[in-house]
């Protein structure tokens, strides 16, 4: 898959395309219904398929200091469109100068100048342009006018969680945030995971003989809510089970909020300084304060134990 950042990298001689655009955040269970029409549209046509999304997120630059917490980075965004075999991802830097393009000035310059689109594929509530005043009926009218189809696709993916509420990166943040990790996995097809940079913490996991790598994570992360988790720790291009936890240590006073993994039964593992992934698969307790040490490591030999368990039963 190629990957351009900005219009100058797209290829000269680049051909017709079908294309999508969005955030895409999280990539869920709607998303891919809306990336893999694409492929099967730019497939039938014998062209290839585009995916344009924008960074940083479009909320971060016209309204400062509201970017929502991201499901996943660029990059891992990235990775996860070209699993569903799109052929190209445009990633858009997004300034406060785009931001005030019109609707009929980015349909030229992004859609029929640099991606030669023949087709776009939205759902239904897709806006673009500056405010958002451009909405798919616009799409529409300036499609036919530049020899560009526009399908909309419904996106009303539901499942169990949210009371049947449709699939959106909105209802999956609000899962993350409440520590529901098992229905934010139903909305994204796979376990919610954050990802960072291992560093050094106070090392009392590793006095306490259970040593922890400590992630910090990416900026504006959705980090799940406080609490014990099992789930996964990728490190070097190994998953290992894990037991991770989410919080502020207030056994020991701690105040700033952390990320924590424990690899269960790994031994000797150097992990500082990589970058690392730790994906969430069940809540299982929230965070408490101890009385004492062996009460806490009670605990912790009880959470790895189920995590063990959980993990192993798949």
């Amino acid at each position: 898959m190629q990957r351009w950042r900005g219009l100058e990298e797209i290829p000269a001689d680049w051909g017709r395309s079908v294309v999508t655009i969005g955030s895409f955040d999280g990539v869920h269970r709607g998303h891919q219904l809306i990336i893999n029409r694409v492929v099967e549209r730019a497939r039938e046509r014998g062209v290839r398929s585009v995916v344009v999304t924008f960074d940083p997120h479009p909320s971060e630059v016209v309204r400062p200091g509201t970017h929502p917490p991201l499901l996943a980075p660029q990059p891992r965004r990235a990775e996860l469109i070209e699993e569903l075999g799109v052929d190209a991802v445009l990633v858009l830097p997004f300034t406060t100068e785009f931001s005030k393009e019109s609707p009929e000035e980015f349909f030229r310059q992004v859609l029929v100048d640099a991606l030669h689109a023949c087709l776009v594929v939205e759902g239904p509530n897709f806006r673009f342009g500056h405010r958002a005043a451009g909405d798919v009926a616009l799409l529409a009218e300036l499609g036919r006018a530049a020899d560009c189809g526009v399908e909309v696709v419904d996106l009303q993916v539901r499942g169990t969680v949210g009371d049947g509420e449709p699939f959106s990166s909105t209802l999956t943040r609000r899962l993350v945030a409440s520590g529901d990790v098992a229905g934010a996995a139903e909305v994204l097809g796979r376990p919610h995971r954050v990802e960072g940079e291992v560093v050094r913490g106070a090392q009392r996991g590793r006095e306490l003989g259970y040593p922890t790598a400590n992630v910090d994570t990416v900026p504006h992360s959705a980090v799940p809510a406080d609490g014990v988790y099992a789930g996964w720790l990728t490190a070097d291009g190994e998953r290992m089970p894990a037991a991770i936890s989410v919080g502020t240590n207030p056994t020991f006073d701690g105040t700033a909020r952390t990320v924590e993994a424990y690899a269960i039964d790994r031994v000797g593992l150097d992990l500082y300084g990589l970058h690392v992934a730790v994906e969430f698969l069940v809540y299982l307790r929230g965070m408490e304060k101890f009385d004492s040490i062996e009460a806490l490591l009670d605990r912790m030999a009880d959470d790895v134990k189920r995590a063990r368990e959980l993990i192993d039963a798949g």
